[in-house]
């Protein structure tokens, strides 16, 4: 129970640490490749801050939405794309429940298509995993509820992250939130609501 207590910690000061520095880069139009113009995400799938279709959701296929990346700062090395549903609470809320968490997306990668495969490793060598396993976790806020707010948020860093797969989702966030720290050169968010129909 101790341990168990001590890493919960440490994943929440690991995700609060990458966050404040997140916080803290300047925008990336000042570093971008875009030449003033910030590092963004298009997604396929839904507009910023609409309603998720059940398509992309535990109400349907569970399809991994297309995310396009747009004006890298220079010098990208590696992208992070962490989606999370903040409403879902755990471990006396210092963690929340993880939908997708992709490391070591090659920086020259222009995002992630539609319908990325289950597995710890992907085609271009970046990993993945999530509360479900090696595999993107829909949205599936209950009907019975109000409408969960789920975050996607894209990380360029200067550098690959060497950070290797586990069986428990937070251990490898937590890493991979660590590994991030002070080599985030940019950052973009993209939001979604969803709860399942009635």
């Amino acid at each position: 129970m101790r341990f168990a207590r001590s890493t919960t910690l440490l994943i929440g000061f690991a995700i609060l640490a990458a966050t404040a520095q997140a916080q803290t880069v300047p925008p990336a139009g000042a570093r971008g490749a875009g030449g003033g113009t910030p590092m963004t995400i298009t997604n396929s799938g839904w507009p910023d801050g609409g309603q998720i279709p059940p398509k992309y959701t535990q109400a349907g296929d569970q399809v991994s939405p297309g995310l396009t990346f747009n004006n890298a700062p220079a010098g990208t090395m590696s992208f992070v794309v962490h989606m999370h549903d903040m409403d879902v609470a755990q471990n006396k809320g210092l963690d929340d429940q993880v939908h997708w968490l992709v490391w070591s997306i090659p920086g020259s990668s222009k995002g992630l298509a539609e319908g990325q495969p289950a597995g710890a490793q992907l085609p271009d060598g970046s990993r993945q995993i999530s509360a479900s396993g090696p595999s993107y976790r829909g949205p599936g806020a209950p009907a019975t509820g109000p409408l969960h707010h789920y975050t996607i948020e894209v990380f360029a860093l200067d550098t690959m992250l060497d950070v290797q797969p586990a069986a428990n989702v937070l251990e490898p966030r937590a890493n991979v939130m660590k590994a991030m720290t002070g080599h985030i050169l940019g950052k973009a968010v993209y939001y979604g609501l969803f709860h399942r129909p009635q």
